[in-house]
């Protein structure tokens, strides 16, 4: 199954709450927003994706445990982007005091912020263009690191401000630094 585009004409553009109202009576389905307003419903992933998800998470987790530098999100969480884009990275981390300053309210919906460091797993369904062109996105709305994963190429394209995505065949692991300092995640948990 792939994702689901439907353009939404201006006339009958949703909303911020109407976005958040729809996601929310939807749970069960994964809704993104594109900075046009195009729609995107995307299918679960599989076994090997979500299983692969949980395990690069949990060393995510355990580093921001013992660095305490930020906050952590999965790819539950839907970040409203700067260009009007409502994302939903795999993995998120938001510097702590950049998520401090956010109001309660704006962190209990889709928080107005372009998290610090976002990583996409591609899963079966994904299209390579379409991943990529989401990273460029997230590194035009602020985001300093990104990681975009194709376990099928055993492929990482590495994706810093103002620089021009870095690829990497096969890594045995991946460096956050400077943005995740003395985070390596070991890629045998990818591949």
């Amino acid at each position: 199954m792939a994702t689901l585009l439907i353009k939404v004409p201006p006339s009958t553009a949703l909303t911020e709450n109407q976005f958040y109202d729809l996601c929310r009576a939807n749970p069960e389905i994964k809704i993104e927003r594109t900075a046009a307003g195009e729609l995107l419903f995307m299918p679960p992933t599989g076994g090997e994706t979500g299983n692969r998800n949980i395990e690069i998470a949990a060393d995510f987790v355990l580093w921001n445990r013992q660095a305490q530098l930020g906050v952590l999100f999965d790819s539950s969480t839907c970040f409203k982007l700067p260009n009007g884009a409502d994302r939903s990275p795999d993995v998120a981390w938001v510097q702590r005091d950049r998520w401090e300053a956010l109001p309660l309210a704006a962190r209990e919906k889709f928080p107005p912020i372009a998290p610090d460091f976002v990583l996409e797993l591609m899963s079966p369904s994904d299209d390579l263009t379409t991943a990529q062109a989401k990273m460029v996105e997230y590194g035009e709305s602020g985001v300093r690191l990104g990681w975009l994963i194709d376990r099928k190429q055993r492929r990482v394209w590495i994706y810093r401000a103002a620089e021009a995505p870095q690829v990497l065949d096969e890594p045995a692991t991946l460096s956050g630094e400077p943005v995740l300092p003395n985070f390596t995640l070991d890629t045998s948990i990818v591949w």
